[in-house]
């Protein structure tokens, strides 16, 4: 007989985001739910210098707020001829409110008549989970590209319509769902937490 899974929180309302972190983290004995589904919605302060800060910034509000397990990630776009910015204030870059395809615009404009070659950037990811007893873990996965000089695609969100991602010429916005999320720096993060919670994460 099976045992019941344990509860897990996963810090975001979004239910796609929270989906696709469950099928991820399928085989863990862990039922993820939302804050949404959770029927909580915590004001968190990212104010942490690092992706890795930030994750579990939000994991130990949401371990706090609810006793139970807490997943969470942050993840941001660096671009290295802006000195990896907008880097960890991603979401916050130009406004928080402010719309992507906003945001997207103003950086193609930053680097308009930059080659290629020097549009090198990375997505990336942190992913922590705390449980019981303050064991922690956090982890990082990258996807490396390059930024195009239009915006194209529509299966994505964020900066996905203007991140080329070598190899398949296409943007992570034209990558079907199922390559973008094996290839995904927010899927081998949580690869790679799933592997650290099976192995028992670490002290933090």
């Amino acid at each position: 007989m099976q045992p019941n899974p344990v509860k897990a929180v996963f810090a975001s309302k979004n239910p796609g985001k929270t989906k696709e972190a469950a099928a991820i983290l399928s085989g863990l004995g862990i039922s993820l739910v939302s804050m949404a589904e959770y029927r909580i919605d915590p004001a968190i302060a990212e104010d942490g210098e690092t992706f890795e800060a930030n994750a579990l910034i939000k994991a130990r509000a949401v371990f706090d707020l609810t006793g139970v397990m807490a997943i969470a990630d942050d993840s941001g776009l660096e671009i290295d001829y802006l000195d990896k910015k907008p880097g960890v204030r991603s979401a916050r870059f130009m406004g928080e409110n402010t719309p992507y395809t906003e945001k997207n615009r103003m950086i193609l404009e930053f680097l308009a008549n930059v080659p290629m070659r020097r549009r090198t950037a990375r997505f990336v990811c942190a992913a922590a989970a705390i449980r019981g007893g303050g064991s922690a873990a956090v982890v990082r996965g990258e996807i490396e590209g390059f930024i195009a000089f239009a915006p194209s695609g529509e299966n994505g969100f964020g900066y996905d319509p203007i991140f080329l991602v070598p190899g398949y010429g296409l943007t992570m916005a034209e990558l079907p769902e199922e390559i973008k999320n094996g290839i995904s720096h927010r899927g081998k993060a949580l690869v790679k937490l799933k592997a650290a919670l099976e192995a028992g994460g670490r002290r933090a």
